[in-house]
């Protein structure tokens, strides 16, 4: 507690794990507030029970697991027939293979293992045999502490060199562990750790299991850093993967089980496909209610200029362009002041011609255009105006709530300024050089009758 812009605290406590959860105001620096509870894990390491070491969760989100794969045999591989020693064997090649390699991916914070089987070194007392040889737990519990750690020696100089001592005591196999002396041979018969216990390899005790096809599995999770883009470091880490997998032994295989840039890609697509179709949908209807194919074309060019434009300004603000922030976007909404302006200077520009029974000069249209563009100018802002300000609330909305529709309402208002601007200045220059009134006298389109 009294952490800058710490909100909530809360803990979980059960057999074998402690977990604590600090939440911080929205915007807290990330970094900063990482630092300030690194300092408070290191004042409070001293109060925790011997063994017990903290470890802090990599920076990621609630979303942050962006790739899974499963590791296995393949179908015709020669793989240990024993399911235990099949999930054991795997679990360690992921463990000291895949997993440090792919952990090198940019982008990735972490990488988690679900599943199969930790490798241990299984030490079984026999009381009996402890009884006879005159050893006791203490002794056994201290030779197998002692001689599985490694100790450095100092350095020896022969011939002006240094030679650095080490005792290298890592366990490789059980025998090495049985063969650790608990008595020399001096006191009596000697005694080792075999003699008195069975060694064995075995398998840690765990809390749960993965299953791919029903069938039990070793699978792995990529957890992508906070802010990174999920498409660009699925990508990377699905390519290490198989980079990963020409260097491991025969008939293992890496597969990928969920990627997250599939989703993305599909979100893209609908997105695309659901701006293409309305875009259509649009130039239909225009090409209907002005029943003039020029007007209709000056209008749908609305909707790429007014959307570029929204883009530009998403690009400056550095907003994501996803499904919510751009499913938002009515394209009648955008075409709407256009429709208003260049439906209004095909009025004005028809009138005129039938006022004088001819077409009309350049100065005589561009007169018309300037009239009829300040006719609807102030009602085709306004319009505009209030549209935006039903969308204005929303931006009051905070919490979970506010990250997930504020991006929506910006969209949209930026999108409407977009479609006032071009209404108010291209419309009126294109109008200029592309629309014309002459053959059609006699009023046409259903907007317009």
């Amino acid at each position: 507690s009294g952490l800058p812009g710490l909100v909530e605290f809360r803990s979980l406590s059960k057999t074998g794990l402690s977990q604590v959860t600090l939440i911080f105001a929205d915007g807290t620096d990330i970094f900063r507030a990482r630092q300030l509870v690194t300092e408070r894990i290191g004042q409070a390491s001293g109060n925790l029970p011997p063994g017990a070491v903290p470890v802090m969760a990599p920076i990621s989100t609630g979303l942050g697991e962006i790739v899974y794969y499963s590791i296995g045999y393949a179908a015709d591989a020669k793989a240990p027939a024993d399911e235990s020693t099949r999930l054991r064997d795997l679990r360690l090649l992921h463990d000291t293979r895949v997993r440090p390699a792919l952990r090198s991916t940019p982008g990735l914070a972490d990488v988690n293992v679900i599943g199969g089987h930790e490798r241990q070194m299984l030490v079984e007392p026999d009381l009996a045999k402890l009884a006879k040889s005159g050893v006791p737990m203490s002794e056994l519990l201290r030779a197998v502490r002692r001689n599985t750690e490694n100790a450095g020696g100092g350095v020896v100089t022969l011939g002006g060199e240094a030679f650095t001592v080490r005792a290298d005591t890592r366990v490789r196999t059980a025998q090495d562990i049985a063969g650790i002396p608990l008595r020399p041979a001096g006191l009596g018969p000697a005694v080792t750790v075999g003699d008195v216990a069975r060694v064995s390899v075995g398998n840690a005790s765990r809390m749960g299991a993965a299953t791919v096809d029903g069938q039990e599995a070793v699978v792995g999770a990529a957890i992508m850093l906070a802010g990174e883009n999920s498409r660009e470091v699925s990508k990377r880490a699905v390519e290490k993967l198989a980079a990963i997998g020409t260097h491991l032994p025969e008939g293992v295989k890496l597969t990928v089980l969920y990627d997250r840039s599939d989703l993305v890609g599909a979100t893209i697509r609908t997105v695309e496909t659901n701006l293409f179709e309305g875009a259509l949908i649009v130039v239909v209807v225009l090409l209907v209610l002005l029943g003039h194919w020029r007007a209709a074309l000056l209008v749908a060019l609305a909707i790429p200029l007014s959307f570029l434009l929204l883009l530009t300004g998403m690009a400056v603000s550095k907003a994501s362009a996803n499904l919510m922030s751009l499913g938002a976007i009515d394209f009648g909404l955008i075409v709407d002041g256009s429709v208003v302006m260049v439906e209004n200077f095909l009025r004005r520009l028809e009138e005129r011609v039938r006022a004088l029974g001819r077409p009309l000069t350049e100065d005589e249209r561009t007169a018309e255009l300037s009239t009829a563009a300040g006719e609807v100018a102030g009602p085709m802002f306004l319009g505009v105006t209030v549209i935006t300000l039903v969308y204005v609330p929303i931006f009051a909305l905070e919490g979970i709530e506010g990250k997930m529709f504020k991006p929506m309402a910006a969209a949209v208002v930026v999108a409407l300024a977009a479609s006032a601007l071009v209404a108010l200045t291209v419309m009126p220059a294109l109008a200029s050089f592309w629309l014309r009134a002459e053959g059609h006298a006699e009023e046409g389109g259903l907007i317009r009758r």
